[in-house]
């Protein structure tokens, strides 16, 4: 995962450094052109850590099964598709949605998927000419509420870049979701991301799908709200982005610290 991660981040660095408009932006913004790397150099360390991902992914499948396979191959195919391609997704109104699923889902459940039995999660039988899945409601519903956090989360990092970058994705002719939703409504997004990664613990609690120390994800709340009105009162990459990445890191902290107490407390 944390090869692929960086894989598509250069590859992500690679396709907007080919495909701009401004040079300006080439030249001083995108780290290719600010550091002279050669695009060559680039180029081979996406192939190198693709190759890495892919094999590690492949012998983690055979220790596993297919259903970790499939999960696995549509988060690589959303990871290169995000910025590789005719139309890539980043360049659509769609980046926030791909890149919170894919990270702030997928990599959970593949996470949690390979260190549980199957029957306690999802279980899928291949006996030809029968192909049967089963799963475990419950399990899937805690695991789809504590993923809300990380989602949302990394959704609004996406969000609170194409906020801070407006100007610059239009001299690039990048269509991102702030330009469709304009400056009020995408403020209004990001609120409604900062906060409802709590109300999903809430809900989790309430429901006793998980103990209550799952609580103390609430801790961060008035931090992560008050930087979520300084961030949406004036999006700015050099002086409120930092803020995002900081919600980021300590709602999904606080998160780790109740479900660390939570395990404690069923053993």
């Amino acid at each position: 995962m944390l090869a692929f991660d960086m894989m598509t981040t250069a590859l992500n660095n690679l396709m907007d450094y080919q495909k701009a408009k401004d040079d300006h932006y080439r030249r001083t913004v995108n780290i290719i052109g600010k550091a002279h790397l050669s695009v060559g150099l680039v180029r081979g360390i996406v192939l190198a850590l693709l190759i890495l991902a892919t094999g590690l992914g492949l012998v983690l499948s055979a220790r596993t099964d297919w259903l970790l396979l499939l999960i696995g191959v549509v988060c690589f195919a959303i990871g290169i598709f995000y910025t590789f391609g005719p139309l890539p997704l980043s360049r659509l109104p769609l980046g926030e949605v791909f890149s919170g699923l894919t990270m702030g889902l997928g990599i959970p459940l593949i996470a949690t998927y390979v260190n549980v039995d199957a029957s306690r999660l999802l279980n899928l039988q291949l006996a030809w000419p029968t192909l049967s899945l089963s799963g475990n409601w419950l399990a899937l519903l805690s695991l789809g509420l504590v993923c809300i956090t990380p989602m949302a989360t990394i959704a609004n990092v996406m969000l609170a870049n194409n906020m801070s970058d407006i100007e610059e994705d239009k001299r690039n002719h990048r269509v991102t979701l702030p330009m469709y939703l304009g400056p009020k409504y995408a403020a209004w997004l990001y609120l409604v991301l900062a906060l409802v990664g709590f109300a999903a613990v809430l809900v989790a609690a309430v429901l006793r799908l998980l103990p209550w120390p799952i609580l103390l994800a609430l801790l961060p709340l008035p931090l992560v709200w008050r930087d979520a009105r300084r961030f949406t009162a004036h999006p700015d990459k050099a002086t409120t982005f930092s803020l995002a990445l900081r919600t980021m890191t300590v709602a999904n902290l606080a998160l780790m610290l109740g479900l660390a107490v939570c395990w404690g407390v069923s053993r």
